[in-house]
């Protein structure tokens, strides 16, 4: 009933506005008609009953407007009605919907939430990686600098060569095996010699062709590539010249020589690209070693001393085998006479338990004597001569 029909300006005009205008439009309308009946009178019978007539046919229609009017009220509230129920049912299934979308949205939220915190957390824990290293970056940036800076110098290039080679023989020889700085009798000094079996020591030299095989590295046209391969050739050949002529003494060394480099990255170098140099050096009897070939040539010294020690001491260890055997013969003796004083003791303990079972026995039968009846015979112990009862037949002999 409270629905707008149309708008009329400003004002709504609503259902029951416009049934109780119609009504009013009505009630004009009679009132008019009354007016001009009553001004008409004047007229004849005939209009007057011709005005009744209208009269009654205008209320008639009245009558059938008003009864339109009220069905068509009923039928608004109807609608009213069905439209406020549907409303309702739409707004029940929209704060449904609405609550469900909520729900949703809440849980995709937590989720994302969750998936944020842990993102952040491993972002944070890559962070913290990542700064380590950068630190160790750093700290090897440093070291390489370092590092760097005491390669540029040969006196402190040849240090570091030298260290490692004394780390790497202290590691894998004994003490008195071998000798730093040892002088030989041409007054010639290597770097390190290792005294093999037969007493001559076999001479290591530290040597690091670096600046050379930096030039190499650095060098762009076919030109540059060729002077620095030559003089990479040069000082290595130079190096295993001054070895052989200094640290070769026919009689007091071995005849091989040692030449130590200190860099796996050099040496791989020099063996994949320089085999003629190589080559040369082993006519010269001088064998170029990378660390890791070097511990392998310390650890093939350490069984040559170990077998020469053990073919010094076999003899002894004849002898000590020897005496190890009549020790064992001698072990032997006195197991199987301790073996024979077993079977003595055992055989003894068997005979004194069979003579405590005869006891035993015997024992038995005397308890089964039965003296309370004098006057029935009775089966007596036999009597020996003096008339004395006797116990015990006969005496019990050894093992019995």
């Amino acid at each position: 009933m409270n629905e707008i029909i149309f708008m009329v300006g400003d004002w709504p005009v609503r259902t029951i506005d416009a049934l109780i205008g119609f009504g009013a439009l009505i009630l004009i309308l009679l009132v008019v008609i009354a007016v001009v009946i009553a001004r008409s009178g004047r007229r004849g019978a005939e209009l007057a009953m011709a005005s009744a007539i209208r009269a009654d046919e205008l209320e008639e229609r009245l009558a059938q407007v008003l009864r339109a009017q009220a069905e068509a009220s009923g039928r608004a509230d109807a609608m009213t009605q069905t439209l406020a129920g549907r409303q309702a049912e739409m707004a029940r299934a929209v704060n449904e919907r609405l609550d469900s979308v909520t729900h949703r949205v809440g849980q995709s939220m937590e989720h994302s939430t969750r998936n944020t915190m842990e993102s952040l957390r491993a972002l944070h824990e890559r962070l913290g990686i990542i700064d380590n290293a950068h630190k160790n970056l750093t700290d090897l940036t440093t070291q390489v600098t370092t590092l760097r800076d005491v390669l540029a110098n040969k006196q402190s290039r040849g240090a570091f060569g030298q260290a490692r080679m004394e780390a790497i023989v202290q590691d894998g020889l004994p003490k008195g095996s071998y000798e730093f700085q040892f002088t030989l009798s041409t007054g010639k000094r290597p770097d390190c010699v290792v005294f093999l079996p037969d007493q001559r020591p076999l001479c290591i030299d530290a040597k690091f062709p670096l600046e050379a095989m930096t030039a190499l590295h650095d060098a762009r046209t076919d030109e540059e590539k060729r002077i620095a391969t030559q003089r990479l050739r040069g000082d290595v050949m130079k190096h295993v010249s001054d070895i052989a002529e200094k640290y070769l003494v026919t009689g007091e060394t071995q005849e091989m020589a040692l030449m130590f480099v200190p860099s796996e990255s050099v040496y791989a170098e020099i063996h994949d690209g320089f085999d003629d140099v190589i080559q040369k050096a082993y006519r010269a009897r001088v064998v170029l070693v990378s660390p890791s070939l070097l511990m392998l040539a310390i650890q093939v010294m350490q069984q040559i001393m170990k077998d020469a020690r053990m073919r010094d001491a076999a003899d002894q260890i004849q002898t000590e085998v020897i005496k190890l055997g009549d020790d064992l013969g001698r072990l032997r003796d006195r197991v199987l006479k301790l073996q024979k004083h077993f079977a003595d003791a055992n055989e003894d303990v068997r005979q004194i338990l069979i003579s405590a079972d005869k006891i035993e026995k015997r024992a038995g039968r005397i308890e089964e004597l039965d003296f309370s009846k004098s006057d029935a015979p009775a089966e007596g112990p036999r009597l020996v001569a003096s008339g004395a009862p006797e116990l015990f037949p006969r005496k019990l002999q050894a093992g019995e």
